[in-house]
């Protein structure tokens, strides 16, 4: 198969999907696919048989998860605009607004329409400001009980989105009871109460069934249906970027630069100045570079068996999450083709890119 391109392993995200039923099972919490992370519908047959459902954080989104998902739909964004609300009514299941103000301008159309407001209860997980939900000024739903008792009435649910990469039981089960604290008299007026996703209870050694029983304790205490929405949970270390060494240089470092991009292809590793994942072996150091006219361009650096040469076929691990969902087409460059490993062994092409979709996303 033509590189480069993205390949979701079957095999490998089964253990995330079973690990998702498990905690369904044994807290009673909902699981939905947060489309923001991953929203590569070719694996969606496989993964609604995990997940109860998918959630929002655009129009589009609400629609790709109402045609592709099976199970319930959940449409949240920052601000809803006025000529887009009509088809999220119609698109989803439940509608979430991210302030009083946005759920009382909306009020008389989405009557009769399940509805939320998202509540940032003021700590979070990220170690990164640019992705900490709880930073100062932050934007990202009602903080304080005082400005959400007057649209109580108005709403039957509620979501909190606070926690990110985060790998720590002790600590989401302290902010867990910080929520409670301050916000429990409300909680316990809602139906339904969304956690959010950014728990990473699907890795290695992560305590499940605590989880499952605070998740569990809390529904019951409060009398509520807790959702989680799993994103990088659902298909971390699923997907490779497969790509091949197009040239070598040496410049005071051996570098190789291959068919893909890091601004193009894995934007995140740009964003948070990190550096790609790869099975490493060997002796030989190398500075993965991509194509594009970006300086920064690098993946990272890693070590080989024996020195990289043109045509030599690499595999940069863990591309599923925020990474096929913010592919673009910087410097024009091959946008990845998408295929898919099945628990058989066997490899097909689900989709693959041209010029004309090069062509067609300008004007």
């Amino acid at each position: 198969m033509q590189t480069p391109y993205y390949l979701i392993d079957k095999s490998r995200l089964l253990p995330n999907m079973e690990k998702i039923a498990l905690l369904r099972e044994r807290s009673g919490a909902k699981a939905l696919l947060a489309l923001k992370c991953f929203a590569t519908w070719s694996v969606f047959d496989m993964m609604s048989d995990y997940m109860d459902g998918t959630t929002s954080s655009s129009l589009f989104e609400v629609k790709l998860g109402r045609e592709k998902f099976p199970g319930e739909t959940h449409a949240y964004s920052v601000a809803w605009a006025p000529g887009e609300i009509d088809e999220v009514l119609a698109s989803s299941d439940k509608v979430i607004f991210n302030t009083a103000q946005q759920l009382r301008r909306f009020e008389k159309v989405s009557r009769g329409h399940t509805r939320g407001l998202r509540v940032n209860p003021g700590v979070s997980t990220s170690d990164f400001d640019l992705a900490d939900p709880a930073r100062p000024f932050s934007r990202l739903g009602e903080h304080a009980p005082e400005d959400i008792e007057p649209v109580a009435e108005l709403i039957n649910g509620f979501m909190f989105h606070n926690n990110c990469e985060n790998a720590d039981f002790g600590r989401f089960d302290a902010m867990l009871g910080m929520i409670e604290q301050r916000f429990g008299h409300l909680i316990r007026r809602m139906d339904w109460i969304s956690l959010g996703g950014g728990i990473h209870f699907t890795g290695e050694d992560y305590p499940l069934d605590r989880l499952a029983e605070r998740l569990k304790r809390f529904a019951g205490e409060n009398e509520v249906q807790v959702y989680l929405e799993p994103g990088e949970a659902a298909i971390t270390k699923s997907t490779t970027l497969e790509v091949s060494v197009l040239d070598t240089l040496y410049n005071g470092k051996n570098l190789a630069i291959v068919d893909s991009s890091i601004e193009a292809h894995m934007l995140d590793l740009l964003i948070y100045r990190e550096s790609a994942k790869m099975q490493e072996a060997g002796d030989q150091a190398w500075m993965i570079c991509g194509k594009s006219c970006l300086a920064g361009d690098i993946f990272g650096e890693f070590r080989f068996p024996k020195a990289l040469k043109p045509g030599d076929r690499l595999s940069i691990q863990d591309a599923a999450g925020y990474t096929m969902v913010k592919k673009n087409w910087f410097n024009g460059v091959q946008m990845p083709s998408i295929a898919i490993r099945e628990l058989d062994g066997s490899e097909r092409l689900v989709k693959s890119f041209t010029y004309d979709d090069f062509a067609a996303a300008l004007s």
